[in-house]
């Protein structure tokens, strides 16, 4: 294998800490494994004493994999993520300490880390904690940790959308403290405790491990580089391959500035440049470092290629949402290997749009992202119950997950007496019966009944606008948005989205049977990895595609609202990570990327994303 003079100067290297920033499509974990190979092969080094570190299980089994393919006559060294190295370490301590720890972050056991938390915050607010928040709660709760804070200073520095957050957080530790429970995090933080406490303990794993390396360094924690950093020392044989430009993973307590400062931590440490891009066209790879530039908190590179010019890279802008998914529908069932085209986004939830078209025309197509909260979300469960009792008015079930969030002014003890056992009449047939019925009440069930009676009669997709509209639940939440734990806006974007499945629906069977195949396939991302790739572009980092197609490119969406609004105040930490996600899903294109922004959805105005306005690129309006 031919390597450029930058990545041969990389693989060269032996002794000391080194750090390797290499631009997208630079061949960093080639660089990596190579390197590995010549310390053992032509310096002698033992392959047990080489760690190699990398972001995730995935990409250690990747690694691993390909060293096994390329150097077929070598033997293995250990490829591991940061926690599985760390829980080695925790593990081996317990059986000489006789001190043991249960593990509590697989969600199937019956003591798992969200159990405690959903159970801890229903005693303490009395209602249930949201998915959502139940994400964001453990979100907050890694940044702190991997960031090496005290609570008191997190909760001055970032505030938490989770009601009583530090309290929470607090019973959350006690209560693993006094069970001898840990989850991931805490393996890290054990450890680190551990090396402080017992010198005797690092002392072993020094000697056992002479060189570390560590893959994908941008996306490491505080806490993680200061571990790695204790295990090379003294020798510092601490070989980092990072891209501080695609660090993204900023909610999980990533520290890029760990790179910035390496030359001030290691003044005698090497740094090596590797600025060839060999995956991208030269387009691609034009306009995606002229972006990236603009970031101030960056290590300087000039990203060049010697792939020629291709598609010029295309800004295109709809009218509507619904024409994004026209377009893509039309220049996706073109291409003659769907499994070369990746279709990414920022937040998750546009992925059901893009499914639904692309179902309704026979596309494959597969989901990266398994944590998608929609078919099971209480707001679909509401519609689906609107529409049940529509078809079935002595549906009792139905009419109690919906009276309260209709208009009606049903009461509690209304729907105790609907409840009532031994009557098979229908729900307005009960309530008309209830004791005591004023006028008014009268008017407003007989009314209801009309309503559904209506509701019935309408194809799936205006009979969501009539739940919407003359059933006043759209009314319903954005009274009671707040107190879900989810945005109006994230709410009116699920109905949207709920909509557009409806709006392809002959009939309410028609619009249920899709509903489950979707669930279907988006259940099962993990088994048919065929057809065009859906991710957001978290999830897609580390892969690439001939033909990417970056889409609802819209203000606020991207770049998200709360970034928007740190910049106002005068702090760029978040946009400028907002930036970066940009940049990591242009440079996932190989021949073709497409920009996709739109006017309007569902009749709403909205703005294109400014990120695109920087690119200094003709929109083409279609």
């Amino acid at each position: 294998m031919r390597f450029s003079r930058e990545q041969e100067s990389a693989i060269r290297h032996k002794d000391g800490p080194a750090l390797v920033l290499a631009v997208p499509g630079a061949g960093k974990t080639t660089v990596l494994i190579h390197r590995t190979y010549g310390l053992i092969h032509q310096h002698g080094v033992d392959p047990s004493s080489i760690l190699s570190i990398t972001f995730s299980r995935a990409s250690a089994s990747d690694m691993s994999s390909r060293y096994r393919r390329n150097f077929a006559d070598s033997p293995v060294p250990d490829f591991s993520t940061i926690h599985a190295f760390c829980f080695s370490v925790v593990r081996d301590f317990a059986k000489t300490s006789g001190k043991s720890f249960r593990l509590i972050e697989d969600e199937g056991t019956s003591i798992n880390k969200f159990s405690i938390v959903k159970n801890l915050y229903l005693e303490k607010n009395g209602y249930q904690i949201t998915e959502e928040k139940l994400e964001n709660f453990f979100s907050h709760a890694g940044y702190i940790k991997n960031m090496m804070l005290e609570l008191k200073e997190y909760d001055n520095a970032r505030s938490s959308d989770v009601e009583g957050f530090p309290e929470l957080f607090t019973a959350y530790e006690d209560f693993k403290k006094k069970n001898r429970l840990i989850d991931f995090d805490d393996m890290l933080g054990i450890a680190y405790r551990l090396f402080i406490k017992y010198p005797g303990l690092l002392a072993h794993y020094r000697s056992r491990y002479r060189y570390v390396q560590l893959d994908e360094g941008q996306d490491t924690s505080k806490l993680q580089l200061v571990i790695l950093r204790l295990l090379s020392e003294p020798g510092n044989n601490l070989f980092i391959v990072a891209d501080d430009d695609q660090s993204i993973y900023g909610f999980r307590g990533a520290h890029p500035e760990g790179l910035l400062s390496f030359s001030k931590d290691f003044p005698d440490g090497a740094i090596y440049f590797m600025e060839d891009n060999y995956r991208s066209s030269a387009n691609i790879v034009s306009v995606s470092g002229q972006f990236i530039s603009q970031n101030s908190g960056r290590y300087k590179k000039t990203v060049r290629t010697n792939n020629p010019q291709l598609e010029p890279v295309q800004i295109l802008r709809f009218r509507s949402a619904d024409d994004q998914y026209s377009y893509l529908v039309e220049e996706l069932s073109n291409i003659s290997n769907p499994s070369e085209a990746a279709v990414l986004f920022r937040n998750n939830l546009s992925s059901i749009g893009i499914a639904n078209a692309l179902y309704a025309n026979d596309i494959p197509f597969y989901t990266r992202d398994s944590r998608l909260r929609f078919f099971n979300h209480w707001l679909i469960k509401d519609i689906e119950s609107f529409l049940r009792l529509a078809e079935n008015p002595k549906d009792k079930s139905a009419f109690e997950n919906i009276y309260y969030k209709t208009k009606g002014y049903i009461s509690k003890s209304m729907m105790q007496h609907v409840k009532g056992k031994g009557h098979n009449e229908t729900v307005w047939k009960r309530l008309l019966s209830f004791p005591g019925l004023t006028e008014f009440y009268r008017r407003q069930i007989n009314e209801l009944d009309l309503d559904f009676r209506r509701l019935a009669r309408l194809k799936p997709e205006p009979a969501i606008r009539f739940i919407e509209d003359s059933l006043r639940y759209m009314e319903y939440l954005k009274e009671n948005s707040q107190r879900s734990g989810y945005t109006f806006d994230y709410l009116k974007e699920m109905l949207y989205h709920l909509g557009c499945i409806a709006k392809i629906s002959d009939n309410k069977d028609d619009f249920k049977d899709r509903m489950r195949k979707l669930e279907a396939i988006f259940s099962n991302q993990n088994r048919n990895k065929t057809g065009v790739a859906l991710s957001t572009i978290h999830s897609s980092k580390g892969l690439e595609y001939d033909h990417v197609y970056l889409v609802d490119l819209i203000e606020g969406e991207f770049p998200s609202q709360s970034s928007i609004e740190e910049l106002n105040k005068g702090s760029c930490h978040l946009y400028e990570e907002e930036r970066r996600i940009f940049y990591v899903g242009m440079t996932r294109a190989r021949k073709k990327l497409h920009l996709i922004t739109y006017d309007s959805v569902n009749g709403e105005g909205v703005k294109a994303s400014r990120f695109l306005g920087e690119l200094q690129l003709q929109h083409k309006k279609q």
